[in-house]
């Protein structure tokens, strides 16, 4: 959509000025002469790139989406809305994103092309919500849906990372004993270690003797290491892999599933309601699901499926991702014509499961590394014994 700066006359014969969006000059035709104007000059504004490059969280969302849906229920106007909206806003970047949005809209653009204008400030799913709000003119209801949506997928979020707290601190105890204990206290029995060392011993301190000029090299290399999976995960094919590896990995696999079982029917179930058409629903529910390999078969697989005229559940069970148990409730749903209903109570369900499935793989890492750190302390006790049991039995003699 174009913006247009105009020259018109009216019935009076008085010549009118102005500015209109419209998709081209047709449309801004119709524009003008249902506001009773002629066009007599018009050309084409080319508008600066926005400045706002603010990217809303997911907390954002849910708050600026309660906050809309708040006062439209109220019969207060959009407009008026996103000005109080970006006037209470504290954070610059945000404050300014909000600000083009509502010149926007006060300009005669709708909310959902104003929002559109600016990819990556606003995520896909919100965008199609706004737009199958303002269709419908439901927007209150849908701002109501999406508020509940991002509330809970910033409730996971918080879940995720209060469970991670513990592995984190437990990880970082364990590399810091590591270097402790080959950097300076290997070191204090070097004295007392003679040439017959017993194997374990002479790698402990073969260890240590690199470990204490070339520590640098091992932060250095863990570094390049991560940078390296960082990039690579952005490129298509190792996006690709590395999330097919996660669903089908043993214990992890089933958990992971059962969080994006619970994201996908929340998603498809407010989408569904909000009145767009099928095959969009789940596209845009697959796209949520931030795992690459899931979404392909969705695309490729179920879409083409849905479009050919065959029924959700079934395109669904043939891509054998989600749990049997969810396509049987999907088709339930089509068979009654409640399907929004009946995938928010499944929706409801997944996320209490997401819940127990976050823990439990939490639970799955800690373990591992309390008996690493427990290993590396007993092969480096194993290791100094011998050497003060020699230096105790050179003392006596």
């Amino acid at each position: 959509m174009a913006y247009y700066s105009y020259v018109a006359t009216d019935v009076n014969g008085s010549t009118v000025r102005g500015k209109e969006y419209a998709d081209d000059y047709l449309d801004l035709n119709e524009k003008l002469r249902a506001k009773n104007l002629f066009c007599t000059e018009y050309s084409e504004i080319q508008e600066k790139q926005s400045d706002a490059k603010y990217k809303f969280k997911t907390k954002d969302l849910a708050f600026i989406c309660r906050q809309l849906a708040s006062m439209l229920t109220a019969g207060i106007s959009l407009v008026r809305s996103l000005h109080i909206l970006y006037s209470q806003e504290e954070n610059k970047k945000a404050k300014a994103a909000l600000l083009e949005i509502y010149e926007d809209v006060q300009k005669g653009r709708s909310f959902a092309e104003a929002v559109q204008a600016r990819p990556g400030v606003f995520p896909l799913l919100f965008v199609s919500m706004v737009a199958a709000g303002e269709a419908s003119g439901n927007l209150d209801v849908i701002m109501t849906r999406v508020a509940d949506y991002y509330l809970n997928q910033n409730k996971t979020n918080n879940q995720i990372k209060s469970a991670l707290i513990y592995p984190i601190v437990l990880m970082c105890l364990l590399i810091a004993v590591f270097f402790g204990l080959f950097i300076f206290i290997m070191p204090m029995f070097r004295d007392l270690a003679g040439d017959d060392l017993p194997p374990l011993s002479a790698a402990m301190f073969a260890i240590s003797d690199f470990l204490i000029p070339y520590w640098w090299t091992i932060i250095l290399g863990v570094g390049v290491i991560v940078l390296v999976l960082h990039f690579l995960k952005k490129t298509p094919w190792f996006a690709l892999w590395f999330d097919e590896m996660k669903v089908k990995m043993p214990k992890v696999g089933p958990l992971l599933i059962v969080i994006y079982t619970g994201r996908f029917a929340r998603t498809m179930a407010n989408l569904y309601a909000s009145g767009l058409q099928m095959v969009d629903c789940i596209e845009k529910s697959a796209d949520t699901l931030n795992n690459q390999y899931i979404s392909n078969l969705f695309h490729e697989s179920v879409v083409e499926d849905v479009k050919h005229g065959e029924a959700l559940s079934t395109a669904i069970t043939k891509i054998g991702v989600f749990p049997g148990v969810f396509t049987s409730i999907i088709m339930v749903g089509e068979e009654s014509g409640a399907l929004d209903d009946i995938l928010n109570k499944s929706a409801d369900y997944y996320e209490d499961e997401s819940a127990t499935a976050i823990a439990k793989l939490v639970g799955l890492m800690e373990p591992l590394m309390i008996i690493f750190l427990g290993i590396m302390i007993g092969m480096i006790l194993a290791g100094i014994f011998p050497i003060l049991y020699g230096g105790m039995a050179n003392v006596g003699n």
